[in-house]
């Protein structure tokens, strides 16, 4: 019997001054979304931006609906936004910031489990990793590609199988 051991490397920062500029702007545009999410239900507001090839950067922010579970979250507002806008162009990175009682959470939130497929197809439409960021105010963590956070992924290969 053969083990194979899975391993997702995560990298930790302390402070977003430890990053590149262009991720400083990126976490800066998810800080800005956030900031105009529609959350008046959870008041929970998350903030996401997209780096695309073209250097292009889009935000999405969480919408929440009174009648659940009809909201859409962050992530998804801006993957589908720049799919919409920028079909052809692939996605480099993804920033997503979180805040509830009008104070960025300390510790990084990671996406939802619909999120984190969402982004492992934009990664399989492109054929590229996509960056994630995830940015609390003490911590920042990294990982180079969505199947990072999602190891045991499932793909569209598994519907021909």
């Amino acid at each position: 019997m053969k083990k194979t051991q899975i391993i997702t490397t995560v990298y930790e920062y302390d402070s977003i001054d430890e990053l590149s500029k262009e991720d400083q702007a990126l976490v800066n545009q998810a800080k800005d979304a956030a900031h105009r999410s529609y959350a008046p239900y959870s008041k929970f507001n998350v903030g996401a931006a997209l780096l695309l090839e073209n250097g292009e950067m889009v935000q999405g922010n969480n919408q929440e609906n009174s009648a659940y579970p009809s909201g859409l979250c962050a992530e998804r507002v801006a993957v589908f936004y720049a799919n919409a806008k920028y079909p052809d162009v692939p996605v480099k990175a993804i920033a997503i910031t979180s805040r509830t009682n009008g104070s960025f959470l300390e510790t990084p939130v990671p996406p939802c489990g619909s999120c984190r497929q969402v982004l492992l197809e934009t990664e399989d439409r492109y054929n590229q990793p996509i960056r994630v960021i995830l940015c609390g105010e003490n911590k920042i963590r990294i990982v180079e590609s969505i199947k990072q956070l999602l190891p045991l992924f499932f793909d569209k290969d598994m519907l021909n199988e």
